[in-house]
């Protein structure tokens, strides 16, 4: 049980996002804030956060990880939770007329 509660208190940190803990080669638990509804606003101001908490098999790129860690001869369960952070992608102002005069 140790295991769900380090991912879902990594969850919970300020503009962290995603918590993977890699349990043996075939089994993992994620947990994943919930971010559909912010529109480019930090989901830490929100008053409510939703968790999505995942316990099963790895994905392509958790297998990935998991042949990486293997090359480098790291023992399972892998100590450190992997974390992805809130970072929004930066987008320019599209201008809505072509103000170029002919």
């Amino acid at each position: 049980m140790n295991n769900y509660n380090k991912v879902i208190e990594a969850v919970l940190q300020k503009d962290v996002i995603r918590a993977t803990e890699y349990i043996s080669e075939k089994f993992i638990a994620r947990a994943v804030k919930k971010t559909y509804r912010f529109n480019g606003r930090n989901p830490n101001r929100e008053g409510n956060i939703q968790i999505t908490l995942t316990l099963g098999k790895p994905n392509f790129l958790e297998r990935e990880f998991i042949k990486l860690c293997k090359e480098a001869k790291e023992p399972f369960p892998v100590k450190r939770v992997q974390l992805k952070e809130y970072n929004p992608k930066k987008t320019k102002l599209k201008r809505k007329y072509n103000l170029k005069s002919s």
